[in-house]
């Protein structure tokens, strides 16, 4: 079953594996806010308004075209010494044209690409919410930098990486209905987000139906109701003050779980540290597999 499984895993990856010869420019794509976008040549300056598009550039070796990054961009530790330009909704515009960016990547959420396109500045949206967009978004930031062979190379390592965890969490009899919180109002991850593969893939059964989309609020009787086995996000002295949760299993059994300090960072960052993510996640929900 094992051998199968990872066969499966490594053919599928094996693909991304042929050679890619460098990017000719022009290059246009669409981007995440439905426009039409065309970099004339290979741009040397990139300014980065998301902490997953920094890492990723940094990740297939384009750390060196950064020339601004946004104010929560703190990995690789080297991107911390550039200069920040704010964020999606506070954006230092003034700062932003005054490096003479050659492209600005954002998100489509945020209102950055029109004033920037009418500063003249070329704007792309790219901002991965699914865990296959993780990897094709990845290969097509390697496309836009000049940087295709090494988004590859960053993909199968990727996939083998959480491969390997799967093998772990694969076959785990019980696997524990669980309960994600991302925001105390609260906000959740639905099973066909990234964090909510990712909890999956964890060994665990996400409470959240599809149907309540990615990152639904949720209606915290729905919660209590569906009695979830693990609550995780959160911290057991706040679920005990919260009406009702003292009866859902998970509470009765000792099973609420903050998450560790940086793991929370790293699984809310659609980038090249979702192995890692991964394996903290997995040790949470089974932590008799990786003692």
């Amino acid at each position: 079953m094992k051998t199968a499984f990872v066969s499966t895993i490594l053919t599928a990856v094996l693909a991304l594996s042929a050679s890619a010869s460098a990017t000719t420019y022009p290059i246009s794509i669409t981007d995440d806010l439905g426009r039409k976008v065309t970099l004339k040549a290979e741009p040397k300056r990139v300014i980065s308004v998301l902490p997953s598009t920094t890492e990723t550039l940094c990740a297939i070796g384009a750390c060196d075209k950064l020339v601004g990054i946004d104010d929560y961009s703190d990995f690789p530790q080297q991107v911390t010494k550039l200069p920040k330009v704010g964020g999606l909704y506070n954006p230092n515009i003034e700062a932003i044209v005054a490096l003479k960016p050659d492209v600005v990547i954002v998100s489509q959420y945020g209102k950055l690409a029109e004033p920037l396109t009418q500063a003249g500045i070329t704007v792309i949206a790219i901002n991965p919410e699914t865990y296959d967009e993780v990897f094709s978004k990845t290969l097509l930031l390697g496309r836009l930098v000049n940087r295709e062979a090494q988004a590859k190379a960053l993909v199968l390592k990727m996939r083998q990486d959480i491969a390997r965890i799967e093998i772990l969490t694969k076959n785990v009899v019980k696997k524990p209905t669980a309960y994600y919180e991302i925001d105390p109002t609260p906000y959740s991850i639905g099973p066909n987000s990234f964090m909510g593969v990712l909890l999956t893939k964890a060994g665990a059964r996400n409470i959240i139906p599809a149907s309540m989309g990615d990152f639904p609020k949720v209606d915290p009787e729905f919660i209590v109701k569906a009695n979830p086995q693990l609550i995780l996000g959160v911290d057991a002295k706040t679920v005990a003050a919260r009406a009702g949760w003292n009866t859902t299993a998970a509470v009765k059994s000792g099973r609420v779980l903050s998450l560790p300090a940086g793991l929370d960072t790293i699984l809310s960052r659609p980038g090249p540290r979702l192995p890692a993510a991964l394996r903290g996640l997995a040790k949470l929900v089974h932590p008799e597999l990786f003692r």
